[in-house]
């Protein structure tokens, strides 16, 4: 029987009622408390998932030594001070993606998770279903030989809200922060390493966010990575995995339940395993191991890593003198 994990909830929107449902299937989750400036909302929240306390004021939970965790659902623009503000608290953070609007507001979240010896880590979810698990031990064995290229699209078609968090620039909406981080982050994933060079397409919207967005990410000359994001446009949005001496397909990447392995003239191998929940519970199983192991980050979504991605994402934006509210020139 694994240590009882005691979690908050920041959050009562679309994202936290995905993340709550896994963590309840999650082995040693206990959800505990949500954090909302609308009475009303935490309450029926609390209702809902069956949650025994409820904070108005994010420093009152804080304040609780029963929480040992904090995820942190919000919008983008709000998760740097929360997670700074929790950091502090000496309370482990799990933040979504991205974990900051720039490479430069995750920096400090960063010192401040060292500073104080606590756990942080950006939630990039997808990396801890059994499918992509299985695709990086696939890597590891070098089963398709030396990596060329990655293609990644994760693109839907969402009516145009000026209202909606996805439209508002305000929020740090647009396709990129909100769609494109998980093809940036597979990329990263894969070939391991910063990258070299970065080419890019942005269009901006009639709410001044990024609504498609494309880019040519190169690792050397030799390996590069053709990804994409939209939220006016609907692709397949699959994942490939290209090798010397072999492939892998990821269907559906971001919402992955399976992979397909080809060593070219050898074999190939569909793995499909049973997945439980709606898989947001691997990822809170993950997190729970490293604090109870003591650790302050995790191996599989270390701290350099989203910070590279962060920057990779800064790029692109910069390319296009794309700013949010607020951010340095």
């Amino acid at each position: 029987m694994k240590q009882a994990i005691n979690w908050a909830l920041v959050g009562t929107g679309g994202i936290v009622n995905s993340f709550i449902v896994g963590l309840r299937a999650a082995e040693g989750a206990n959800p505990q408390a949500v954090v909302s400036r609308s009475k009303e909302k935490a309450a029926a929240f609390a209702q809902r998932y069956g949650i025994e306390k409820v904070y108005t004021e994010y420093d009152a939970m804080l304040q609780d030594p029963s929480i040992h965790a904090v995820y942190i659902g919000i919008p983008h623009t709000l998760h740097k001070d929360y997670a700074v503000q929790a950091l502090k608290a000496k309370k482990a953070v799990l933040c979504e993606k991205p974990a900051a609007v720039n490479a430069d507001g995750l920096s400090e979240m960063i010192a401040a998770a060292k500073a104080a010896g606590a756990f942080f880590m950006e939630a990039m979810w997808t990396r801890f279903v059994p499918s992509v698990c299985k695709v990086r031990e696939w890597l590891q064995y070098d089963l398709i030989g030396e990596i060329k290229r990655v293609e990644a699209n994760f693109c839907f078609n969402t009516s145009i809200n000026p209202e909606s968090r996805l439209f508002d620039l305000n929020l740090g909406g647009g396709a990129l922060l909100d769609a494109g981080v998980y093809p940036i982050s597979l990329a990263s994933m894969v070939f391991r390493k910063n990258p070299e060079k970065v080419a890019s397409f942005l269009s901006l919207g009639q709410t001044g966010v990024d609504e498609d967005v494309a880019a040519l990410i190169s690792y050397s000359p030799s390996q590069v990575a053709s990804i994409s994001a939209a939220l006016s446009t609907s692709t397949v949005n699959d994942a490939w995995i290209y090798g010397k001496t072999g492939r892998i397909h990821l269907p559906d990447f971001v919402f992955s339940h399976s992979a397909d392995l080809n060593v070219y003239g050898k074999y190939s191998y569909h793995y499909e395993p049973e997945f439980i929940s709606n898989g947001y519970n691997y990822e809170a199983e993950a997190v729970m191991d490293c604090i109870r192991a003591g650790k302050t980050e995790s191996e599989i979504m270390p701290l350099t890593e989203s910070l590279a991605i962060a920057r990779t994402m800064d790029e692109i934006r910069s390319q296009w003198n794309f700013r949010y509210p607020g951010e340095k020139p």
